[in-house]
């Protein structure tokens, strides 16, 4: 069985250099580190991590807390996160709150019962009582996706200006009736969306009808319930955005169910990609969120919070792509 000492030796460092790494007891040059970590992965060395964290209380161990883990969009997000975390020595624990804060609450409380050295999570609509109880206990923290308080390390994709650019590239293909289901109410991700739908309606001079304005709750069902209701209606739309993946998929089913062919009969954008999305037929024009990126950036923001809990919180927007294909009713570049 390897040895520190051996490791020490491949990577032409000291022991204590090596031990630094591991328990993260002090700083050391991202270079240092990535060499190190190469050591101990040619070494074979594993870690004694009861001992470790009995000696430095560090478990080097990471909380996930991601609601709707199943959501096939968030797969790409969840494996950056675990790929980042490992490829820094450390072991991730992952919890689904539900969308729930009560439930939400618990779940953190639970990943810092099991002594997690810091919690990446996506904040509910109500995360005061969370992030309140994290906070007095010190626990260091990134929130993801939903950006909420610029007083606290966060990362997450561009949401106003990206939905504004759907509205626009919709209306500036003829549409002046152009519906939006959006998703959960008080999620900051919902709220975001929903400004820069309206706020792509005013630059495209178009009125922001109620009627056009529903709630898809996030959720494939509510989303198709939604559309039917959107198809239902004295004067229907003419495009639809759907704000998320799944409510995409609601969307798709509702236009099958009521015989409307899209983009002949009903022109669609939506926010997110996902992997058949380009096997569709039509082909969706989407906002492709860059998953991999938010996932890599959040563990290296909570990485440096756990090394300088006294650092300036860092806000990381970062920028979605438009992908377009036929759904909108246009040629696809």
């Amino acid at each position: 069985m390897a040895t520190m000492a051996e490791v020490a030796r491949l990577a032409g460092v000291s022991i204590a250099t090596v031990s630094h790494v591991l328990n993260g007891t002090r700083a050391v040059r991202p270079e240092t580190r990535a060499i190190v970590l190469d050591a101990v992965r040619a070494a074979d060395y594993t870690p004694n991590t009861v001992a470790q964290s009995l000696a430095t209380a560090r478990t080097t161990t990471i909380g996930l807390a991601l609601s709707a883990i199943s959501n096939p969009f968030l797969g790409e997000l969840l494996a950056a996160v675990e790929a980042e975390a490992a490829r820094q020595g450390y072991t991730l624990l992952v919890a689904d709150p539900h969308e729930d804060p009560e439930y939400e609450a618990t779940v953190l409380r639970r990943l810092h019962g099991r002594r997690v050295d810091g919690v990446l999570f996506a904040p509910s609509a109500s995360p005061g009582p969370t992030l309140d109880f994290l906070a007095a206990r010190g626990v260091p923290t990134v929130l993801v996706d939903r950006l909420i308080d610029p007083a606290r390390d966060q990362v997450g994709t561009e949401n106003v200006e990206a939905v504004a650019g759907l509205v626009a590239h919709l209306a500036g293909t003829g549409h002046e009736r152009i519906a939006l289901v959006a998703g959960q109410a008080g999620l900051r991700t919902t709220i975001e969306r929903v400004e820069g739908y309206r706020l792509g309606l005013q630059r495209a001079g178009l009125a922001a009808a109620p009627g056009l304005l529903v709630d898809g709750h996030s959720a494939e069902e509510p989303a198709r319930v939604a559309v039917h209701a959107l198809l239902a209606a004295a004067h229907p739309p003419t495009a639809v955005i759907t704000a998320n993946n799944s409510m995409t998929i609601g969307a798709m089913q509702a236009f099958r169910e009521a015989g409307v062919e899209v983009p002949r009969d009903m022109a669609l954008a939506a926010f997110d990609d996902f992997p058949w999305a380009d096997l569709f037929h039509p082909r969706l024009t989407v906002v492709a969120q860059p998953f991999a990126e938010i996932g890599r950036e959040a563990v290296r923001l909570l990485l440096r919070r756990m090394a300088d809990p006294s650092a300036a919180p860092v806000t990381t927007r970062l920028s979605p792509r438009f992908v377009h294909r036929e759904s909108c009713g246009c040629e696809a570049s």
